[in-house]
């Protein structure tokens, strides 16, 4: 699967689990490295940064954001191989933080 159809798919998913959440595509010539995503839900948010697999490189600056957005809330990389483990731990962090 391309990384752009898991990515869509993803987002798709998403929006039916977390109904009226906003999802933003931050441009990634703002900060190099930035997750793909941030989902605005409520009173909260996550980034999630999308992989083709869990075998995909990662580019300069993503672990050192995706760390920096979980202590602050919730992140993570997400690929078709940990999907079901990601969402289930992002339900987790929205329903703990309202």
């Amino acid at each position: 699967m391309l990384e752009n159809t898991f990515k869509t798919n993803l987002v798709n998913e998403i929006e039916k689990m977390f109904p009226g959440c906003i999802i933003i595509h931050p441009s990634p010539n703002e900060i190099q490295g930035f997750p793909d995503l941030v989902i605005l839900y409520k009173n909260t948010w996550a980034a999630l940064e999308g992989k083709k697999n869990k075998n995909s490189i990662k580019q300069p600056n993503q672990e050192y954001y995706v760390d920096l957005c979980n202590q602050m809330s919730f992140s993570r990389f997400i690929y078709p191989e940990n999907k079901e483990e990601v969402l289930y731990e992002l339900q987790q962090a929205f329903r703990f933080r309202r």
